[in-house]
């Protein structure tokens, strides 16, 4: 295809040609008689790939996901590994529940062994964090997951994973994307050799299980008596979490049953993210009904996680991922520390758009905190980076957590078993998970956060996104919510300015479209295109002394309501 090209030219070019099928010409049909608009959308561009790999609306076009644009993309990374490893080449592939995955999985792992590439393709959806672990250990050169994590129903996806079980970074992620730019839809080899083809089930579920298992600490099952409601907002995690609750020892599970039947339509909630609390209403409904003692979703390919727990009056408390992510952190290195493993060379993992607070929380314990670009991607390289040293766990403020380095991606499953065994540890000292958050607080600030997600759709959408990016750099406002701006880093450009000093530094990491500003008194503001929506997404941070649990109602008043004006302003600019 001609980069050049209109849409309408595209669109012929499909109808032209011989490798699409009868069906996909009527559709491009329908398209070119119909609203203008969504024939614009559906040619004027390619899939590119994002944090995430490829996501987007299902359907015919160059911009949508079929089995064209996935042949190519497969294709193309077949070229690649061919290129790249010698010997036999082996990838796994895994999907969701999502309509079309099944389907695209089979013709994705087809094309691969028409390349001559050994496929390990599971029997039926699995978790995301399962297609991670069975790449290393079935000792694949790459790895496939058909999905689209908690988008709508009318999205799908396709996530590639390297041989560390990590998703692609640079510069394997340039590499592949040139090869498949490279190749034409007429160069795909659609007719599949059965023989490279293997199914995978059962037996990599229970390696994955154990070492979940070994991941928190737990040799033999334990005597589990925590109250828990799961739910996994009609997801993959029905599959494998009860079991894996189960051999850990934890049997008083009680699942949302209305959200317990794997669909693609998502049919209770209107986004099946667990981010949402809307997604996780029935999961507090039901633990408020039989008094539970935490709540969990995750997301249709688990690898997001939501959790509900009570606050010091009884109350239920929906928590944000970074307050999770912070208590889980705190509580692995206490109790590294009581078992006499801490050591100066641990380290955890965050992103720039995440909490701070976890850095203060890694400080606290004499261990490092390294920060990565937005993506757990970046995380799970910093593994590789680091191997002298040893990764602890690590997480992002998007409701993703990872303990140990066996899976290489935000894991829901482990983090969902870890979050049940602080519960009940903590219970048994007389504490509780959100009494926890509270001393954290009290040692290291009050910090709380939001999010503004804005949708822009289409060539329209893509043009305001850059040009609101643009705006904020050449014309930045001269304060944010009454205080003033202390310095600004700019990821695109490289560059950390201190408006102070009027010095400028150098930012040592890989180049992305973010820019994170600071104030005086401790607000955070990030501004970032999602890399696998059409969205604009504003993080917004406050950070207040605490020097006592008591003083946690009114300075989370203030905070909320400085993160309002913050909001406002940000709406109006």
């Amino acid at each position: 295809m001609n980069a050049t090209q209109t849409p309408i030219e595209r669109a012929q070019d499909w109808l032209n040609s011989s490798v699409f099928d009868v069906q996909t010409k009527e559709e491009v049909n329908a398209l070119i008689a119909g609203d203008p608009s969504n024939l614009e959308d559906s040619f004027y561009k390619d899939l590119e790939f994002g944090t995430g790999g490829i996501r987007g609306k299902m359907g015919v076009g160059t911009n949508r996901i079929n089995v064209y644009t996935l042949g190519r993309a497969t294709q193309g990374l077949s070229q690649y590994l061919k290129n790249t490893f010698s010997g036999e080449i082996k990838i796994a592939i895994g999907y969701d529940v999502r309509h079309n995955s099944k389907a695209f999985a089979r013709a994705v792992a087809e094309i691969f062994s028409a390349n001559g590439i050994r496929v390990f393709l599971f029997e039926d959806f699995r978790p995301t964090p399962l297609l991670s672990f069975a790449v290393r250990e079935l000792g694949c050169q790459a790895g496939i997951v058909l999905t689209a994590s908690h988008n709508p129903p009318i999205y799908n996806g396709y996530k590639v994973y390297f041989s560390s079980g990590a998703q692609i970074v640079p510069p394997e992620d340039s590499q592949i994307i040139s090869e498949i730019q490279k190749t034409s839809f007429e160069q795909i080899r659609f007719e599949a050799n059965s023989t490279l083809i293997e199914t995978i089930g059962e037996e990599i579920d229970q390696k994955f299980i154990q070492q979940s298992l070994k991941a928190c600490g737990i040799e033999d099952s334990i005597a589990g008596k925590t109250k828990i409601v799961f739910t996994p907002i009609h997801g993959t995690s029905v599959h494998l979490l009860p079991k894996l609750l189960k051999q850990a020892g934890f049997d008083d599970v009680h699942l949302v049953e209305s959200q317990a039947v794997p669909s693609g339509d998502f049919p209770t909630v209107k986004s099946p993210n667990p981010e949402e609390p809307e997604a996780l209403e029935k999961a507090l409904e039901l633990a408020k009904e039989i008094d539970a003692d935490v709540l969990f979703g995750t997301d249709p390919d688990a690898d997001r996680l939501g959790i509900g727990v009570k606050d010091l009056t009884g109350n239920w408390q929906l928590l944000n991922g970074n307050q999770t992510n912070a208590v889980l952190v705190d509580f692995l290195l206490e109790k590294r520390k009581e078992q006499g493993l801490l050591k100066p060379t641990d380290f955890v993992g965050s992103t720039i758009v995440s909490s701070d607070l976890i850095i203060s929380i890694a400080n606290h314990y004499g261990v490092q905190c390294k920060v990565g670009l937005t993506g757990f991607k970046w995380i799970a390289k910093m593994i590789e980076d680091f191997s002298d040293q040893t990764f602890v766990c690590g997480g992002e403020e998007s409701y993703g957590f990872m303990v140990g380095d066996f899976v290489r991606d935000k894991d829901a499953l482990t983090s969902a078993l870890l979050v049940v065994l602080a519960c009940q540890e903590l219970k048994a000292k007389g504490s509780s998970f959100y009494q926890k958050l509270l001393e954290i607080y009290t040692r290291s600030g009050l910090y709380r956060e939001d999010l503004i997600s804005l949708t822009k759709e289409g060539v329209s959408g893509q043009k305001e996104i850059a040009s609101l990016m643009q705006k904020f750099r050449s014309t930045p406002p001269k304060e944010f919510a009454g205080e003033k701006i202390i310095s600004v880093d700019d990821y695109l450009h490289s560059t950390s300015w201190d408006y102070f000093s009027k010095i400028q530094t150098k930012l040592e990491v890989p180049k992305s479209d973010v820019l994170i500003f600071y104030t005086v008194k401790g607000l955070k503001i990030a501004l970032r295109p999602s890399g696998t929506e059409p969205k604009i997404k504003f993080y917004t941070s406050s950070h207040l002394p605490m020097s006592k649990m008591a003083d946690y109602p009114k300075l989370l008043e203030k905070s909320q309501k400085k993160l309002e004006d913050l909001k406002m302003q940000l709406l109006e600019y």
